[in-house]
């Protein structure tokens, strides 16, 4: 055991020799911790995870997923497991050793999130709790294909919550007009609008667009971005799937009104966004215009809907 105190701060801190997978020696120096029992512990976990061994902690375990997983997915897709992962899992199952988890510990965890409660205070949706649960039975599924656990107890124990069907919505032209009449004083939320409505994008895809996406001849429109906001910085990554790359054919008076839309722009650039806002501004928008217009409420992400009961 290589565990020194630092005399200057009173911490501890610890000194490990390892082998890569590589086979190539290493040494991993690890400060700051207010306890010897807490240097020793963090060691015994460090030994476990290089040896990919299941009696280590699930959130020793965790830290391996991570490594394996994240560089595959897109940022947005990462930070919505690990969220789960760090407060609904973690907190229940976080110490305890990966081989020693049983199905009943799964069913007891399964009854802690049925108490917990959202931010407005109401019960977990059973969609989401279903979500939570298959999170942790693919973490076990993963330990099971690359680290030879022997069983998933997650899926032993079976779900939780199921998935609800969510009642389609969509506005008929009519009804779209009345709405887009009260976007007309904000030109930005017009014409998104009207992207979103007659070319049946998604909301990721339209605050992605450049003018560089628009062929006004061929009055076509690239798809082939989407952006989001993660953690207070614009991410631009691919779209949601690979068949949503694709060339969209705008109306002609669709074309006409985009060309008016970029004439507003003194200095846009052809790789600059064309709507620099955020999801968030579309839903507020979306709000509002169906306040002062007094059609009936729908989501943002409705408008495909929308587009396809039109075509």
């Amino acid at each position: 055991m290589a565990i020194y105190k630092t005399e200057s701060n009173n911490t501890w801190y610890v000194m490990v020799r390892y082998q890569d997978w590589t086979g190539e020696r290493k040494q991993k120096c690890k400060r700051g911790f207010a306890t010897k029992r807490e240097a020793a512990q963090w060691e015994q976990q460090f030994i476990l995870q290089k040896k990919a061994s299941m009696d280590m902690e699930l959130e020793s375990f965790c830290k391996l997923y991570e490594e394996d997983v994240r560089p595959r997915l897109k940022k947005s897709t990462w930070l919505t497991k690990e969220n789960i992962i760090k407060s609904k899992i973690l907190p229940y199952l976080g110490k305890r050793k990966v081989s020693e988890i049983t199905a009943k510990d799964v069913l007891d965890w399964h009854n802690e999130l049925r108490k917990l409660t959202s931010r407005k205070g109401k019960p977990l949706s059973p969609t989401y709790l279903k979500t939570i649960h298959g999170q942790l039975s693919t973490i076990f599924n993963h330990a099971i294909k690359f680290y030879d656990l022997s069983m998933n107890p997650a899926r032993k124990a079976g779900t939780i919550g199921s998935e609800e069907s969510k009642e389609m919505l969509f506005w008929t032209k009519a009804e779209y007009k009345q709405f887009s009449e009260e976007m007309m004083d904000k030109p930005l939320s017009y014409y998104a609008f009207q992207l979103l409505y007659w070319c049946g994008i998604r909301s990721g895809e339209l605050l992605a667009l450049t003018p560089a996406d628009f062929d006004f001849q061929k009055r076509t429109l690239r798809i082939n971005k989407s952006y989001q906001r993660l953690k207070g910085e614009d991410v631009i990554s691919t779209p949601k799937t690979k068949n949503s790359v694709r060339t969209v054919t705008m109306p002609k008076f669709l074309c006409d009104e985009m060309q008016d839309c970029l004439k507003l722009y003194y200095s846009l650039q052809p790789d600059d966004r064309i709507f620099p806002v955020t999801k968030y501004y579309l839903n507020h928008e979306m709000e509002r215009g169906c306040k002062a217009s007094g059609v009936k409420k729908i989501r943002v992400h409705d408008l495909r809907h929308s587009h396809v009961a039109l075509s």
